[in-house]
């Protein structure tokens, strides 16, 4: 379990390097889900996305030794994005091991920020398959997107300062893939109130972490078919115990209930949102039941959309 300690000293020690985003709210979306909305908006944040914090706060944490050996990760493109932006003021092109079908907005966003793209077929054994050749070829560092704490003590960041700008909030919805922003807003959220109620929000047709929750062990996923880019990766070995003991559940959802949240999103609040991060209103909208007269915050994880391909 991260320290809440850890989380706000990360919160230090990025806060020159990030934006603090706003809170938004919608009515119309108020009404839809007969819930008091709170949308932290992450999809305005540095590189488009959440990634940054935990990137940048794994990134500072370097030796001198590990950066002059280069920096490689795994990414659908968000996190790879935060990571070259992230040491690229320290002359470093990282090495970003990226699917085929990844967005085009995303591949360019790693391009733009100075990232090395060595392409992967897109499942989880090509993933690491290739990042293991690379680590045995090379001695770079690798920045994990997902499964180190200092990734995790980052992420956790968005959640501390969601609270910190909302109070009395009944519950959070986040969504999960390798579980680092998940579990960072677990680890915030029971650091500072118990009492808060937190989910994950996954497709079915990437649902590891959903299946692992109910077996109690790691699964695999049998299928990464989902217009969420962002949510294909596996749930991590470090981010599924803490999840497993703490979350209060992962609700999944379909390719149709993804898509119709995230135009809900675009239509009513005016501002450009990713299927991985509008399915957290989705899971709201569908457990009318449970988030029914309650104060929800939602954390919209990012914005990096390829606007020529729009799932409408």
């Amino acid at each position: 379990m991260i320290k809440l300690l850890q989380i706000k000293e990360a919160s230090k020690r990025i806060e020159k390097y990030i934006h603090l985003t706003p809170i938004l709210t919608s009515s119309v979306l108020n009404d839809r889900t007969g819930a008091d909305l709170f949308f932290k908006c992450e999809n305005f944040q540095k590189s488009g996305s959440f990634k940054i914090r935990g990137v940048t706060n794994t990134v500072l944490q370097l030796t001198e030794q590990e950066l002059e050996k280069g920096v490689v990760t795994v990414s659908s493109g968000n996190h790879g994005a935060a990571l070259a932006k992230a040491v690229a003021k320290l002359g470093i092109s990282p090495k970003i091991i990226m699917p085929k079908n990844t967005p085009k907005v995303k591949v360019d966003n790693v391009i733009r920020n100075g990232g090395e793209i060595i392409w992967c077929e897109p499942n989880q054994v090509s993933r690491n398959n290739t990042l293991n050749n690379i680590l045995q070829k090379t001695s770079s560092t690798l920045v994990h997107p997902y499964d180190d704490s200092r990734i995790i003590e980052g992420q956790g960041t968005a959640a501390l300062e969601l609270l910190n700008q909302i109070s009395n909030l009944d519950m959070v919805v986040t969504p999960v893939s390798g579980g680092g922003l998940l579990t960072g807003t677990l680890c915030s959220i029971i650091g500072v109130n118990k009492d808060i109620k937190v989910y994950g929000a996954e497709p079915i047709e990437a649902d590891d972490a959903y299946r692992s929750l109910i077996s109690g062990y790691i699964e695999k996923n049998e299928t990464t078919n989902t217009i969420c880019d962002g949510l294909r990766a596996q749930i991590g070995k470090i981010t599924f115990p803490i999840i497993k003991d703490n979350v209060n559940g992962i609700f999944t959802l379909t390719e149709e209930e993804i898509i119709i949240s995230m135009r809900l999103i675009w239509e009513t609040m005016k501002i450009i949102v990713e299927p991985s991060c509008s399915i957290a209103l989705a899971a709201v909208i569908k457990n009318r039941n449970i988030f029914d007269g309650k104060r929800v915050g939602i954390i919209l994880s990012g914005g990096n959309v390829d606007l020529n391909n729009l799932p409408w």
